[in-house]
């Protein structure tokens, strides 16, 4: 220990000698060691503008009394850093390396702010941490892919930071992984499979990634899955199958290829976003869909819409290659007002039975513009549907899907 480690120890030592003395001590005696961590902890973060959370931190009391630090007996088992109020502006510095000697700690999160630099690598160190939220700062560089060795893990946000890089594989190895939460970063590479057969998040959207997924890249317990805003490429099929407890699925704005499973249709999922890939084929769900809203637009899907999916709330099946006449069970929840949105436009279709004087209730939207045939009704459309009315003759007569 240095010089200065050892004015701090003195000074600890005297500050419990003067808590015994005035009988002020009706506490365990905080761990030296976790007492000069959070002293370091406390430097190197400060409070911004119109934040007064570390007010509390008076060293010269007992730090198991400072706001945001929950001890059990001598050690420090959670440290929840900045005032959780919502509108707290944070805080702002870095995550002292000091970090690591909270040998007993549990939870570690910290408030959105301007907290800035890397994830110390000495986190690892935190043997019994379950829980390491750091979401909504300017926290860059990689993820230590020592993060593997917190087998204890539980919940992992690190959302809406500057991190760069691959996702560690040894992430996906922590057995006891609940919640998998790194959207809005910058990172890269491929998605390594997850192990966890506990895991039931997994949002990964709004990065870089790329690559493939596996069949069995990810568990069966997974409730809610968002990989949407990457450059993922691959079939699908054979994982989605698998994962028959989703509740929750977004995989849009990506180059995922090959069919929509059918099975999927009749998971409990309540928002399924599937829309802009290049995902082909015929979807034929087996049982009227029960998801209030699906979105399989701008993909490469083909074949007749099918009648099971009158029961949509919403529906969006634009920009594909859809062929045929819309089903009369669709037209009649529309006009029941039981569809709130059926998006057609531009696909191959070639009829609707509907009557031009039909009265589309106010509440439901209806665009048929741009397809194999003249639309019995005026509807308003989306402005990006274009001003074109009908598909040329020669794309229809061209057409054999």
């Amino acid at each position: 220990m240095g010089k200065q480690g050892r004015i701090k120890m003195v000074t600890y030592a005297l500050f419990l000698v003067a808590l015994l003395q005035c009988k002020f001590l009706a506490v365990a005696i905080l761990d030296p060691l976790d007492f000069l961590a959070l002293q370091s902890i406390r430097k190197s973060l400060h409070d911004l503008p119109g934040s007064n959370f570390f007010a509390s931190w008076d060293f010269t009391s007992d730090p198991c009394s400072f706001a945001g630090v929950f001890c059990d007996s001598d050690k420090v088992i959670a440290l929840n850093l900045g005032d959780p109020r919502a509108g707290s502006p944070g805080l702002t510095g870095r995550i002292d390396a000091a970090i690591g000697k909270l040998s007993a700690l549990a939870e570690l999160s910290i408030v959105p702010g301007r907290v800035y630099g890397p994830l110390p690598q000495s986190i690892s160190q935190l043997k019994e941490l379950r829980f390491l939220a750091i979401s909504r700062n300017f926290i860059s560089g990689d993820i230590p892919a020592s993060l593997g060795q917190l087998r204890k893990l539980k919940t992992l946000d690190l959302s809406y930071n500057q991190l760069t890089g691959e996702i560690p594989r040894s992430i996906g190895t922590l057995p006891e992984l609940n919640n998998v939460i790194l959207c809005h970063n910058h990172l890269s590479g491929s998605v390594s499979p997850f192990l966890s057969q506990v895991l039931t998040r997994l949002d990964l959207k709004h990065n870089a990634l790329t690559g493939s997924l596996s069949p069995d890249s990810l568990p069966p317990s997974l409730q809610s899955l968002s990989l949407s805003w990457n450059q993922l490429t691959g079939p699908v099929d054979k994982l989605l199958s698998r994962l028959d407890k989703l509740s929750y699925l977004d995989l849009s704005l990506n180059q995922f290829t090959g069919p929509i499973p059918d099975r999927l249709f009749s998971f409990p999922i309540t928002n399924l976003q599937l829309e802009r890939n290049l995902f082909s084929g015929s979807v034929q769900p087996a049982d009227h869909v029960t998801i209030s809203t699906v979105d399989l637009s701008h993909n490469r899907l083909s074949g007749q819409i099918s009648p099971m999916f009158s029961t949509v709330q919403n529906l969006y099946l634009n920009n594909n290659r859809f062929t045929g006449q819309v089903p009369a069970s669709i037209v009649e929840q529309l006009l029941a007002g039981n569809i709130q949105i059926l998006y057609l436009q531009h696909n191959y279709l070639t009829g609707i039975e509907i009557n031009p004087t039909a009265d589309i209730p106010g509440s439901s939207s209806l665009c048929l513009q741009y397809n194999c045939m003249v639309s019995p009704v005026q509807t308003p459309c989306p402005l990006k549907a274009g001003n074109d009315k009908t598909r040329p003759t020669a794309q229809c007569s061209e057409w054999k899907g």
